[in-house]
């Protein structure tokens, strides 16, 4: 949709209206994706609570006191782990679940903006991860004894929050391949290898030797580098080789599974 400009650069009033509904609908598509999940515990309790029970346990109790430095590595380490499922199971699963309903076709059908019904279950997903990286932080900061300054906060946020988005690319991959009754058991046979090999439940210097060099390869790997980065500490690579990797990863992943929702029309 073309929005037309006045001389001095400004939005015509047609134009504001136009954007106005745009962002209505979005707003609406996205409060409702995220009322739809967050009232089904199958997804809600696994996506906010595990996360959270993994760090108290392997991040702060198995650990004790550990070293600050260890203890700012676990927290960076959980917080990826936190990130990943809202942007795989969140997308993979309804989207599959919805291309089987009819749902998706429904969608199509609606005098909505191509583009805002995805869009909202980004918006669903990046909110999610938001919500697990807060109660994260403040676990991380009252019961793991980690210090932080609001910048590394605002940091580790932008990494959750923009980190989701390949694993959305890759959760909608995945449903808009695979039939809603696997979905669930394709995502986990990604999300837990990645989150293994990348280095997120145990240090990659403990793996064999073949497995800690592929790490590279995995999305996760790179989005715990620039969490780890983003607290100052030692990490791999740089901040824009880790951005262009995750960035290529959702080029792609998008591409096919758009290729892919355009085919089964």
């Amino acid at each position: 949709m073309n929005l037309a400009l006045t001389h001095d650069g400004a939005m015509s009033a047609p134009s504001r209206t136009a954007f106005t509904t745009i962002l209505r609908i979005f707003l609406l598509e996205a409060r409702s994706e995220f009322l739809r999940l967050l009232r089904a515990p199958s997804f809600s309790v696994p996506t906010i609570a595990f996360p959270l029970m993994f760090y108290l346990l392997f991040g702060v109790l198995l650990q004790g006191r550990a070293h600050p430095e260890n203890a700012r590595r676990a927290l960076a380490a959980f917080l990826v782990i936190g990130t990943l499922a809202p942007g795989l199971f969140a997308l993979g699963i309804t989207l599959a679940l919805d291309r089987e309903r009819g749902l998706l076709e429904l969608k199509r059908a609606l005098p909505m903006p191509a583009g805002i019904y995805l869009a909202a279950k980004m918006a669903m997903s990046m909110l999610f991860a938001a919500l697990v990286a807060t109660l994260i932080l403040l676990l991380g900061v009252l019961a793991g004894g980690v210090a932080l300054s609001a910048a590394e906060c605002g940091l580790l946020m932008g990494v959750a929050v923009l980190g989701v988005l390949p694993f959305c690319a890759i959760g909608l991959l995945v449903g808009a391949w695979v039939r809603a009754s696997a979905a669930p058991a394709v995502l986990n046979l990604i999300y837990l290898p990645m989150s293994f090999l990348s280095g997120l439940w145990v240090p990659l210097a403990f793996l064999p030797h073949g497995l800690g060099q592929i790490a590279p390869l995995w999305p996760a790997w790179h989005l715990a580098q620039l969490a780890l980065q983003a607290l100052g500490l030692a990490s791999s690579g740089s901040a824009p080789e880790h951005l262009l990797m995750l960035g290529a990863a959702a080029g792609v992943c998008f591409c096919v599974a758009r290729h892919r929702l355009a085919r089964a029309r």
